[in-house]
């Protein structure tokens, strides 16, 4: 019995360690399939697919010119506006200060010396003019510069003309000057008698007295740019004769400002008081 040994197991010795599976146990199998199901089918498996990202080209920036543009603009205007402003502060102190008023013109006397009709038809005229200039302001001196031009008008036609001197008018200041016009028309039989007519029919004649006069305003020891004083002036008289005493029947000027180099201008009645017209030589710099 000594040959024959027995062998008996080891109950102490662990279990062998069991095999893990290939798919864990509760988890789904793949959503693509065995392959082997495919090999067996004689189909091959997809193949995989991937997402190629789409790529755009980016448009220009449009809002940064915009908002240069915009930018500028703002600029452009705040500029103009405070411009503006201060023209208007500076107009405001001067009139505080000087409290200015407008010149005053006024036609007394007109004499005709010439008005005749000459044997080509061609008609010959010659005015003296009395004129009466005011500068009715205290603190405000008026240059009255050359290339002034003075013409007489009746219904579209222009009888004669001619030129104020050249004069400094200080403050308070009254001055009269008596100016020539002379003029030629040439085939006025027309013009001749349509005056004669109208002073049949009426018993007056009416007329236009324009000036357009160059001047520089002088504000104490400043003077300002150039503007120019536009008056125009309706007379209406008994007669159109030669060397007759013409009586003025009635007289109404009206009073207008032009900056030179510009021909927008405002009417300005001359019963006004108080004068805008220093605003005019001020805002020069907005203007151009």
């Amino acid at each position: 019995m000594a040959d024959h040994q027995r062998i008996y197991p080891d109950v102490e010795a662990p279990a062998a360690a069991a095999e893990a599976p290939l798919v864990a146990t509760g988890a789904s199998k793949s959503d693509k399939g065995d392959p082997a199901d495919y090999h067996h089918q004689g189909q091959y498996p997809p193949f995989p697919q991937r997402t190629i990202p789409v790529t755009h080209s980016k448009p220009p920036p449009i809002r940064r010119k915009r908002s240069c543009l915009c930018r500028c603009l703002c600029w452009t205007v705040s500029l103009i506006l405070l411009q503006i402003i201060v023209v208007a502060i500076t107009a405001g102190i001067i009139f505080l200060v000087f409290r200015p008023k407008l010149p005053k013109f006024t036609v007394d006397k007109l004499q005709i010396t010439q008005f005749n009709l000459s044997a080509d038809q061609s008609l010959s005229a010659t005015f003296d003019v009395s004129i009466t200039a005011r500068n009715p302001n205290k603190k405000i001196g008026i240059y009255y510069e050359g290339g002034s031009r003075l013409n007489v008008w009746y219904t579209g036609t222009k009888l004669c003309e001619g030129g104020l001197p050249k004069f400094y008018q200080g403050h308070r200041n009254t001055t009269q000057l008596v100016v020539q016009l002379t003029g030629q028309n040439p085939d006025a039989s027309g013009l001749l008698s349509s005056l004669q007519q109208q002073q049949q029919q009426t018993g007056n004649v009416p007329l236009t007295l324009r000036v357009r006069q160059p001047v520089r305003i002088k504000l104490g020891g400043l003077k300002l740019p150039k503007v120019k004083f536009l008056v125009r002036c309706r007379l209406s008289v008994d007669s159109v004769t030669a060397n007759n005493d013409i009586t003025i029947q009635s007289s109404s000027c009206k009073f207008r400002l032009q900056a030179t180099g510009f021909r927008q201008h405002a009417y300005i009645e001359d019963h006004r008081e108080r004068a805008s017209f220093l605003l005019v030589p001020w805002a020069l710099p907005i203007s151009r």
